[in-house]
């Protein structure tokens, strides 16, 4: 005759055995998406924050599940999470580059465009109250000393986004003003320097 205690024990052990025999990767695995997690999380706050919001979503509802002991659940899912980790770190790193680049080209832009500026300014004031010279049309000077004050407005604007720490927007910004200055320049009759 079987024993019904002895089997309910030897049920109960193995089912012991198949809870605690996931549980040890399923920590190993939240530990590792934890750790990859905070790796990316300083830069994905500044660079991509909703897909950092998503991501810990993500994170929150895998610890939740280990808690809970659904640990085959977190193996199948600390996968998804961590692949979600790796593609907002590719984020990151794009982000990053392209910051780099619009501070390099802001670098160049500030060193071009306001000696622009100024020359259009000098061009201007040279200009007011004189005889234009032939290959100044009276319109296009008109135009430039309305447009001198926007210029120097747009490049405040421009010089304000760099030091907010948006490198990408005062880049834009800074292109626009160039060209227009060039345009400018030309009407004026300013030779290139």
């Amino acid at each position: 005759m079987r024993n019904p205690a002895l089997l309910t024990l030897a049920i109960a052990a193995l089912f012991a055995f198949g809870c605690t025999s996931k549980e040890e990767p399923a920590k190993q695995a939240v530990a590792s998406v934890d750790a990859a997690l905070n790796d990316v999380r300083p830069d994905a706050s500044k660079y991509a924050p909703d897909q950092l919001q998503a991501a810990e979503a993500s994170f929150a509802a895998l610890k939740r599940d280990f808690s809970n002991e659904k640990y085959k659940t977190v193996l199948l899912h600390a996968t998804d999470v961590n692949k979600e980790i790796g593609a907002l770190k590719e984020i990151v790193v794009s982000k990053q580059t392209q910051n780099a680049a619009a501070t390099r080209e802001w670098q160049e832009l500030s060193e071009e465009v306001p000696p622009m500026v100024k020359a259009i300014q000098v061009r201007v004031d040279n200009l007011t109250g004189t005889r234009l010279p032939q290959d100044v049309k009276k319109e296009s000077f008109e135009a430039a000393k309305n447009e001198l004050a926007q210029l120097k407005s747009q490049w405040n604007a421009a010089s304000a986004a760099f030091n907010a720490g948006n490198a990408t927007e005062a880049a834009d910004k800074g292109r626009a003003v160039q060209a227009r200055a060039k345009e400018i320049s030309v009407q004026l009759g300013i030779s290139p320097a």
